[in-house]
């Protein structure tokens, strides 16, 4: 089986890239939905929140209160790294899950859709594919989102830089223009790597 993983900063357009690749048939894991599951009332990942965090950490149904977390990690780097190692090991123990499963189903090609390329990622995917795109258009996005400018860039100058990013990738998706021309740009990839390597899309 050969996996594709597909990352980029928060505002960049990886699930829009990642969507789209979906939506030509390829099965795709999501890290971020994955993360909600671990993180959910329940999840294999609270408990260790709140062993780490604090009580106020989980709210009244069981799963993490993202508010609280979001308003102490996204101030604090060092707590951010640390929740980040948290979710990940419970994240990826179920992403590994669903690697086996589908490897037994004879699934020619996975799509890994990953905000944070960690090593552990970077290892198991045979490609990195990554997407960029300008810092104007990425707040403009988060705003859109509901996030306050300043909210905003903070969390962009928290994750890598684009640069940063492009380094850890074998290839580069450049999502500042156009839909149709990033689209085109994942067509050629597509073709070149996953047509040319006998998988069917």
């Amino acid at each position: 089986m050969f996996i594709v993983g597909v990352t980029g900063g928060i505002g960049s357009g990886k699930s829009t890239v990642s969507n789209y690749l979906e939506d030509k048939g390829l099965k795709v894991l999501d890290a971020d939905k994955i993360s909600n599951q671990v993180t959910a009332s329940g999840g294999s990942a609270v408990p260790e929140v709140a062993e780490v965090f604090g009580p106020k950490s989980i709210d009244d149904d069981g799963a993490m209160n993202r508010k609280y977390i979001s308003d102490i990690v996204f101030h604090d780097r060092m707590k951010l790294d640390l929740l980040s190692s948290i979710v990940h090991k419970h994240v990826f123990v179920e992403m590994e899950r669903i690697i086996a499963e589908e490897t037994e189903k004879n699934t020619k090609c996975l799509i890994l859709d990953v905000p944070i390329p960690v090593k552990r990622f970077i290892d198991i995917s045979d490609q990195v594919w990554v997407v960029t795109c300008d810092i104007s258009t990425r707040i403009s996005r988060l705003l859109d989102r509901g996030l306050s400018r300043d909210e905003a860039m903070r969390r962009i100058a928290m994750q890598l830089s684009d640069d940063e990013y492009s380094d850890l990738g074998d290839f580069v998706i450049d999502n500042s223009g156009t839909i149709e021309e990033t689209y085109a740009m994942v067509d050629e990839l597509i073709k070149s790597q996953l047509v040319e390597r006998g998988i069917r899309v």
